[in-house]
This record gives C-alpha cells, structure tokens and sequence, in this order.
C-alpha cells in the first residue's frame, strides 16, 4: 500500500484549513465518519462541521486550565457546536491530569507525562491526536472497535491529522495508530 502524507514546513494555526480538507479526503476514501478534534474555541471544529458529515466529537481544555473555575470555550460557540450537531467534551487530560498536579507539587515526572512527552517526539499535535481520542473514548463519545480520524495541532488551530483506533484510558496501549494524514515536519 502506498499513502501520501502531507508535511508543513512550520507547526501551527495557518495549516488549519489545508488539514481538514486532508481530512475530508482520507474520510471519503476510508469511509470514516468519526472524527474527534481538538477546539479550545469551537473555531476548528466548527470548520470541520462545515466540511465533513458525521460523528464528530470537539475536545477542548478542562475549566480551570488557564483560569481557575473558568471553561476558556465561550457559551456562545459551544452553543453554535451543539445546534451543527457536534459534541463538545470539557475533561481533564489524559496524558498529564492529576500527575501534572503532582509533579507540579512534588516536583519529578509521572510515567503519563513521559508518554505525553515522548509523543511530543514526533509532534505535539500528534500528542494531541492521541489524548483526545483517549478523552473521547473514555467519554464514550467515539467508538473503540473502529477507526477514526483525530485531529490536533501546536498552541492554535489544526497541523496534524492521525487515523487511529481509540482505546480507553485503562486500555491506553491498545490503541493503534494507522497512519499519518499531516503533520508539521520536525
């Protein structure tokens, strides 16, 4: 089998669009109609529900990851999401969680934060992929029998789109990467 994988010069927000049209295409092609997307403003998951038809799922941060008590998705575009009919899930992070908080505490390193940080070797939004998909399965949101196309990125927007088979939390190594639909070239 030979695939094409598309390569950005630079990680960040101006490859969004060029990402969800990848996205769009390797769906078609797949016949995958689960997606779960990584939106801290609904922004991104907005364009995807705009391009693509299906389940699709939009993670963004935990209230108070920047902001004590404060969800950083406004009510307005969390609204907007939910009458597209996407799904919206605020919940702590699988590959750091409650070990950041220890770490940040006690000081060392948690064997999840060496997970988050190895994936962080071949991307950040390639980490990304990985924890919402862990995120979305453990919320039962997406299926785990299935592939499903997830998309992160660096800081703002989309640079990266993996097809992957979630597993939950508990399961986390019987999760399976398939291929690389795009991503920032390290």
């Amino acid at each position: 089998m030979e695939k094409k994988i598309c390569y950005f010069e630079e990680p960040g927000k101006e490859n969004t669009e060029r990402v969800l049209e990848l996205v769009r295409e390797r769906a078609d092609q797949l016949g995958i109609r689960d997606f779960v997307v990584a939106s801290v403003s609904g922004e991104t998951a907005l364009m995807l529900s705009e391009m693509v038809e299906g389940n699709i799922v939009s993670v963004t941060h935990h209230a108070g990851f920047r902001e004590k008590g404060k969800l950083e998705l406004e009510a307005d575009a969390r609204d907007d999401l939910i009458e597209r009919g996407v799904k919206v899930y605020a919940g702590s992070h699988a590959l750091s969680g409650v070990g950041r908080g220890i770490s940040n505490r006690f000081g060392g390193v948690t064997p999840v934060e060496v997970m988050a940080e190895t994936l962080r070797m071949v991307s950040q939004g390639f980490k990304v992929c990985v924890e919402i998909a862990i995120m979305a399965a453990d919320a039962g949101l997406i299926p785990v029998d299935e592939e499903v196309i997830a998309i992160g990125g660096t800081a703002w927007g989309a640079d990266t789109a993996v097809v992957l088979t979630p597993a939950h939390m508990n399961s986390v190594f019987d999760l399976r990467i398939h291929e690389v639909i795009a991503m920032p070239r390290p």
